[in-house]
């Protein structure tokens, strides 16, 4: 009797893998840096990089010659734990995106970190018309 119950019996980790088996998968290891939502109004643009359990330390932001960097290295840190499931994890990453620097008030650019998304507003200069001019041929 003792061994039928050993031998259907199932280890802890194998009982997790079991309920976890159908997680979702953009939290997994094949996503290498996060997603962005990229949007505009007449005044800003906005991106939105969605990652969580980080800290608004944690990020890099630079513009430079029209380039839009955003980045974030891992600190490696060990721990005696032993792993059955690892479905989320941070992983160093870096995205650039190419601006138009005559349509961006670098300036007043800003970022904020909530709820596990870095918004950056990136406000558009002022256009100003130029207003047509008649000129004289002499």
């Amino acid at each position: 009797m003792a061994d039928l119950i050993k031998s259907n019996s199932k280890s802890f980790g194998n009982l997790l893998d079991d309920f976890f088996s159908n997680a979702p998968a953009w939290n997994r290891a094949e996503l290498k840096f996060p997603p962005v939502n990229i949007s505009e109004d007449k005044e800003n643009f906005e991106v939105d990089l969605y990652a969580p359990g980080l800290k608004k330390d944690d990020f890099k932001v630079n513009l430079e010659k029209g380039l839009l960097t955003i980045s974030y290295d891992k600190k490696t840190e060990t721990h005696n734990k032993k792993s059955h499931r690892t479905e989320y994890f941070q992983s160093s990453f870096k995205r650039s995106f190419t601006l138009d620097d005559s349509n961006i008030d670098a300036t007043k650019i800003h970022a904020s970190y909530k709820d596990g998304v870095l918004k950056l507003v990136l406000p558009k200069k002022e256009q100003t018309e130029i207003a047509p001019k008649q000129i004289e041929v002499k």
